[in-house]
């Protein structure tokens, strides 16, 4: 459950940073730059939410394995891919192969390899701090 529970905050937090710079992107960011420059320009923000976040999660995890923590990264990939779907498709009232068909080539494969990051960033961390110093009890 505690696995499930980090996927879901884990989605949150990645999505609606998304959500929220979709709200700056689309129309200020289109129509000055285009499509595939606004959604390229995005993407570095993007990436730093998914190490922030991804990092938060090992953090308030590290008891979990590095497999449990790629299971939530996983589920929060699952649920970002149907959560992305769903909204172009109720909001663009496209369907979910005219959606993935009229991504840019470009700006979508770097979309793509930003989703795979995303889905494994969990597992990539060690999950504490860093080495904790050794404290020597004086004789």
């Amino acid at each position: 459950m505690r696995i499930v529970k980090a996927g879901l905050v884990y989605f949150a937090l990645v999505f609606g940073a998304g959500f929220a710079l979709a709200f700056v992107r689309i129309p200020f960011l289109v129509p000055a730059f285009g499509v595939r420059t606004a959604e390229l320009m995005e993407l570095p923000v993007m990436i730093a939410v998914i190490i922030w976040a991804s990092r938060r999660l090992a953090l308030q995890h590290s008891d979990l394995s590095r497999r449990a923590r790629l299971g939530a990264g996983l589920l929060a990939f699952a649920c970002l891919v149907t959560a992305e779907l769903a909204v172009a498709c109720f909001l663009g009232a496209r369907s979910p192969g005219d959606y993935i068909a009229s991504r840019d080539p470009v700006s979508g494969s770097v979309y793509l390899a930003s989703l795979v990051l995303f889905a494994m960033a969990p597992a990539l961390w060690h999950g504490r701090e860093g080495p904790k110093p050794v404290v020597q009890a004086e004789p």
